[in-house]
């Protein structure tokens, strides 16, 4: 069922929006607003925009590290992990992957989540859509789920789209082959390859906790606007907590801790405990921010 197709029934019908309650929808029904939640998201101007400045980053890196190292010289520092991986692309493109995810992650990237995020109930409050949908058969519970499925869709598309962005520019501009990991041990390009997928998968996971966060400010304004601007802002505000050395406490507990352990997916063995720190933590920061948007959302007088 289309957007369009919601908002015509929600017009016709003649049940309030206390009567949802009684409606059950199928599964079907379910899955029908999935997708138009999905392709009103992805046809959006903002969205393509943002997608597009992901995919160019890597690309900003590759030729700026194929001007750098056109003489011989090496790019970036030594190291290994995060964006170290800059000195390795010169010898391998496939590092380019591991370069982009680590300098999108920061910011780049919970931004582009922040924004969809934030933009997701308020965006229909602030239309006057979000009765309409109400009116037709989804009830509060599984409209916030299909939010939410599709924000950590768009988590997961904007990952590879930064991910599929760097192994282009990697393989057109310097030479694929072996990979050395940062144990110092040689595995193959398959390998590589495939701990590059593992690696966007975990840096898609790793921004649950912020799509969750935003999806809980998007219930508290009715502007979008507004709510974008907060989700940011609360992102910025946390990571400059995460560097101030006084608050070392604190900071195994702020969801961006841990977002670089995917750097140890290069190690030989893998070193499992810090991802599985992360993703436990942004498993609780979901639970919270989910539940508090739930409650919210259920009370919410919807007067738009």
């Amino acid at each position: 069922m289309s957007r369009a197709e919601v908002e015509a029934e929600a017009g016709a019908g003649a049940v309030r929006v206390e009567d949802t309650a009684v409606r059950k929808p199928s599964p079907l029904w379910t899955f029908g607003l999935f997708r138009s939640e999905l392709l009103t998201t992805f046809r959006r101007w903002r969205t393509i925009a943002l997608l597009a400045v992901l995919a160019a980053v890597p690309i900003l890196i590759g030729i700026a590290i194929k001007i750098e190292t056109r003489d011989g010289s090496t790019a970036g520092g030594g190291g290994g992990e995060g964006p170290a991986f800059i000195s390795q692309i010169t010898n391998n493109g496939l590092f380019l992957v591991f370069t982009a995810l680590a300098a999108t992650l920061p910011f780049f990237l919970p931004m582009a989540i922040g924004v969809i995020a934030g933009d997701a109930i308020a965006g229909e409050a602030n239309a006057g859509t979000l009765r309409y949908l109400l009116v037709a058969p989804a009830g509060r519970t599984r409209l916030l789920l299909t939010k939410y499925a599709t924000t950590m869709t768009f988590c997961l598309v904007a990952t590879l789209v930064v991910a599929l962005s760097a192994l282009t520019v990697g393989a057109l501009l310097f030479p694929l082959g072996e990979l050395t990991t940062i144990s110092g041990t040689r595995i193959s390009f398959t390998e590589g390859l495939g701990r590059a997928l593992l690696i966007a998968l975990v840096v898609a996971a790793s921004l649950i906790g912020v799509a969750a966060l935003g999806l809980f400010v998007s219930t508290l304004t009715n502007s979008g606007i507004a709510a974008m601007a907060t989700t940011v802002g609360l992102l910025i505000t946390i990571q400059i907590l995460d560097q101030i050395p006084q608050l070392h406490a604190l900071q195994p507990y702020f969801f961006s801790h841990y977002w670089l352990s995917f750097a140890d997916l290069m190690r030989d063995p893998v070193y499992w405990d810090d991802m599985v720190r992360n993703l436990g933590l942004q498993g609780l920061y979901a639970a919270v921010f989910g539940s508090a948007a739930w409650a919210r959302f259920a009370a919410k007088d919807i007067t738009a």
